[in-house]
């Protein structure tokens, strides 16, 4: 079992930045590899980022590849999303997720595991 829990989130205007952290707590958090997802208002949930358990790998959506690092720590049991650049249209609740595979995974089926979400809104 992973609990996870997110900060960071908050009302930033546009071309700011952001630091999402997502600190995780259970067992073996190295052995998951890592996602972040963000869901608007009305829109469905999609993929943001993700990266491998040992961290040496990472993927990215085109609509934040640039301008969005993700990253982990696995001393400290936490996920970052660095956020540069930040647009309006990047306004959602941000959430990280755990993935029993150890390659970084885009699909939200192949999430085992989710935090309870960070709001981000960036104002024009």
């Amino acid at each position: 079992q992973v609990q996870l829990v997110e900060s960071g989130g908050g009302l930033v205007q546009a071309g700011d930045s952001l630091r999402l952290s997502c600190a995780a707590s259970g067992r073996a958090f190295g052995s998951y590899s890592m996602g972040w997802f963000r869901q608007a208002p009305g829109k469905e949930r999609e993929y943001v980022a993700a990266i491998s358990a040992s961290g040496r790998s990472t993927a990215y959506a085109d609509s934040v590849k640039g301008r969005f690092t993700i990253s982990r720590d696995n001393m400290r049991n936490t996920v970052y999303l660095q956020m540069n650049s930040l647009k309006p249209e990047d306004t959602a609740a941000y959430y990280c997720a755990a993935s029993r595979a150890v390659v970084p995974q885009s699909e939200i089926r192949s999430y085992d595991y989710w935090g309870q979400g960070t709001q981000v809104t960036v104002s024009s």
